[in-house]
Formats: structure tokens, sequence, C-alpha cells
């Protein structure tokens, strides 16, 4: 068979399963309201949490910096990539977060896959929760350390892998999201930083989703919980609006992770302009917490009203609620009649969910207004009256 009839029957497959995927356009900037193909939406399904995404401080901020520091950084960080407004963010995120120091890497991705790889290998062995992000679980894979997976959020199961595979390894690694993104759920952070403190292991915590929202001056779910982990990878394209991610931790774990990880060493660095976007950007985090209590509140009028309305949504407390429905077919459909009813909340199946789990992700922001909240408990509304 020819190798472009084999590609037509992988995507005949994909349409088959209903897991065929063709992304929308989105015209002009992101925000409460979005133009998607000339129809003017609510946006209830973006990580633009705190809606800083087209906030003109920031945009000032990258404008300023193209004037500056030009557009590309021209090379690898090693190389003559590093420039002096990476530097800044970096210290600037290291305070953020209370670490020693800083990696800035282009994308949330680019710091899983690069710093997990950096920091285990052969030999060593990762503990990790089995709805980690995919970026994190392909950073186990590449480092080709033993991987064990535990059942979520399931600390007995881990202490019970760890008894048994921890003696053998050289290094070892707890790996886990701490909000995972789409089930909108915490990670256990104290208990398993105290597994890791018991068995000698590393903590690496993934804040991609609680950065900016969660925790004393949107630091995180660690700060809120009262635990340093070992290494805090933190995402700027969410809750900070922007683009980039950085990995925290002691000067020694920072060094290695800017010798070693492939994704940094190898890569051209980030554009100046979002380095210099993202320090914008942690200045509003910092005095958000009004933006954080909106957003909270939001979230809660949202989860409230669903479930009154008959749909299945989780009674946990954070910025991300999963409408679960099951059936791929069913849940696209429900998309596509919210679309007409001008919101757009996206349907997420597999491989981003388990199998039987496809559901609907409804995301407030903060700069959603009570009325544009109503509006979309109204849809909703009207699809169980229908159904």
């Amino acid at each position: 068979m020819a190798f472009q009839t084999q590609i037509h029957q992988a995507l005949a497959e994909l349409e088959t399963a209903g897991l065929l995927r063709r992304p929308l356009r989105i015209s002009g900037p992101q925000g409460p309201e979005i133009e998607i193909d000339g129809q003017r939406v609510l946006c209830l399904c973006s990580n633009n949490y705190l809606g800083l995404a087209d906030h003109r401080a920031i945009v000032a901020a990258s404008q300023a910096s193209a004037r500056q520091d030009g557009v590309g950084a021209g090379a690898s960080r090693l190389i003559t990539g590093t420039m002096g407004a990476h530097e800044e963010a970096e210290l600037a995120f290291a305070e953020f977060i209370q670490a020693p120091a800083a990696a800035l890497f282009s994308t949330g991705y680019a710091a899983n896959v690069g710093t997990v790889q950096a920091l285990v290998g052969p030999g060593d062995a990762v503990f990790s929760d089995a709805l980690n992000h995919a970026s994190l679980i392909d950073g186990c894979r590449l480092s080709r350390a033993t991987v064990h997976v535990y059942s979520h959020r399931d600390v007995q199961q881990l202490e019970s892998l760890m008894q048994e595979h921890r003696p053998r390894a050289g290094r070892a690694l707890i790996i886990t999201d701490s909000l995972f993104s789409m089930d909108g759920v915490t990670a256990p952070l104290r208990d398993l930083a105290a597994l890791a403190s018991s068995f000698g292991a590393g903590l690496l915590v993934d804040e991609a989703h609680a950065l900016g929202v969660l925790g004393p001056g949107g630091r995180g779910l660690a700060a809120a919980q009262g635990i340093e982990p070992d290494v805090i990878v933190g995402t700027l394209g969410k809750a900070f609006g922007v683009a980039g991610a950085f990995v925290a931790a002691s000067e020694e774990i920072v060094s290695l992770v800017r010798n070693r990880a492939r994704s940094f060493v190898y890569s051209t660095a980030p554009p100046p302009m979002n380095a210099r976007a993202a320090i914008a950007a942690l200045g509003l985090v910092r005095e958000g917490d009004a933006a954080r209590a909106t957003l909270l509140a939001h979230a809660d009028r949202l989860r409230s009203e669903l479930r009154k309305q008959g749909f299945d949504v989780p009674t946990d407390d954070s910025h991300i609620l999963p409408v679960l429905i099951g059936d791929n077919d069913r849940t696209m459909q429900l998309s596509a009649k919210l679309l007409d009813r001008g919101i757009f909340v996206q349907g997420i199946r597999p491989p981003t969910v388990p199998e039987g789990t496809a559901r609907l992700r409804v995301t407030p922001m903060a700069t959603h207004r009570p009325e544009h909240i109503e509006r979309a408990i109204g849809a909703f509304a009207s699809l169980a009256r229908d159904h």
C-alpha cells in the first residue's frame, strides 16, 4: 500500500472513531468574546484565565521590546540567544516562586519534556501520576528512566511502588500536575512531598493551570499548601496570557537543566519580547487578587447551575469545570449546539482524556461579566430542555 494511501486510511479511522479534529479559526484578540469565522461568540474554553492575553500593558511591553530588542533571539540560549530580557525574566520568576534560580523555555511542553529528560536517565526511576499531561509523559519516555505509573492521586499505591522499586534505582523523581487540566482536581502535594522526603526522591510539580490563579499572589498550589517541591514548572501561556514557560529550582538543578535539557540546548531562544511581556504579566498577576476572586466566583456559579440542570459536573472547586458526557459523538454534538447558541465550549475526547470520558471543558475568565455567565447558563439550560 502506498504511503499516501496509508495516511488517508489513518485519517479515515480517526474520522470513523469521532476523533478527527479540525480547529476553528479565531480572528482578533483572545478575550471573553471571540470571533469564529465571522461569528461573535462567548468563549468558555480558553486557558486565558485572568483575561490578560490582550491586556494593554502587556501589549505595550511587547511593542517596546520589539523596538528595543528586535523580534528574534537568533540562536539557542547556549550560543548567542541569551539576551537581557531572558535573564531579567528568569530572575523575576525565580523571585516570584521564591526559588534560587529559573530557566526560561519557549513552551510548557518544551519545559516538561526537557526537564524530566535532564534530571533522570537510564538506571533511574520516575513515579508518574496516571493523568499527568502528555508533555510529562513524553519527558519520562525520552529520559529512558524506568517509569512507574500510579493511579490518579493514589498516594498509597505510590508508596507501595516506591517501596518496591526505589531501592534499585539511582535517582528517583515523583512527577505530578498540581491542578489536572481536564478534571479540575488538585494533586495531594503534601503527601507527595512527604513520600519524596522519606524515599530520597525529588518532586517535580507542573503548576501550569494553577499558577496565577491559586495560592498567595497566584504563586500556585505548592505555595497554597506550604510545600517546596524540588522543581516547579510554570507555564506563561495560560493565566499569564503570554507564551513560554519556566523551570524554577535550586541553582544546581537549573544548571543541569540548562546543560542537558534537549529542548533548551537545541532550540532557538524565545523571542525577547515574549520575555518582557511575561515580566509585565507578572506584575498584573501579583496584584490580581480581585481577578482571581472573580474567576472563582464565576466558576462556582456555573458549577452550581449546571449541576441543578442535571449535567454531570464534579464538585471540586477549581476554575476548570468538566461537564462529563462520555460518548465522543454526543460530546461534539453538544459542543456544536452550544456554538449555534453563541457559546464556544470545546469538546474534549481521547486521547486527551481516557476512553469513555469525553467531556465539555468549561473555563470562565476573570474578565467575563456576570451577564456573560448568565448567558452561558441559559444556553446550557436550553440544551437540558431539548434533551
